[in-house]
């Protein structure tokens, strides 16, 4: 028996609700710009070839634009079950030292000038918070991991209430 968690969601028995869930969706200026730019190709196309040529061409164009956007899009971000999910990436949360939201600034800084080539990145140019989750795990050399996101307080809080759940 699965229990209801809200419109439209239920979680199997014996699982914890998602304590933070994110994806981290394009923006709708994405899909704005990309539309524009398929009729550019349809209004270049549609005086070269026939009309039913423009037409697939701008079909295929179409298509190919909403796979990229739904597929770079499709990254989660979610702590839940005592694990911290990013993308494909899964760490158990008695594995996390610290966790701090970043500002815009504290971003860029963390993703350039600051940072270390083995820490692991879930980062979206349209995101421009972030969080660093500190690791303390002596045989895993990645330092910290550096997640975009929209509201980096209540990712850091949930991260940290998971993490101290798991330490008891």
């Amino acid at each position: 028996m699965t229990s209801p968690t809200g419109p439209g969601e239920e979680i199997a028995p014996g699982h914890a609700p998602a304590a933070y869930r994110e994806r981290l969706s394009v923006p709708i200026r994405w899909w704005a710009q990309g539309t524009m730019l398929i009729a550019t190709l349809w209004l270049a196309v549609i005086v070269a070839v026939p009309a039913t040529g423009a037409w697939i061409i701008t079909a295929v164009a179409v298509g190919l634009m909403a796979a990229l956007f739904l597929s770079y899009g499709a990254a989660t971000i979610a702590v839940a079950d005592g694990e911290l999910r990013a993308g494909r990436a899964r760490l158990p949360v008695r594995y996390i030292s610290s966790v701090e939201p970043l500002d815009a600034e504290a971003t860029r800084l963390a993703f350039g000038r600051d940072a270390d080539v083995r820490a692991y990145l879930l980062l979206r140019p349209y995101r421009k918070r972030s969080v660093r989750v500190r690791l303390d795990d002596p045989r895993d050399p990645t330092p910290y991991w550096l997640l975009s996101t929209r509201r980096p307080t209540e990712l850091a809080a949930a991260i940290t209430a998971a993490a101290r759940a798991e330490r008891g």
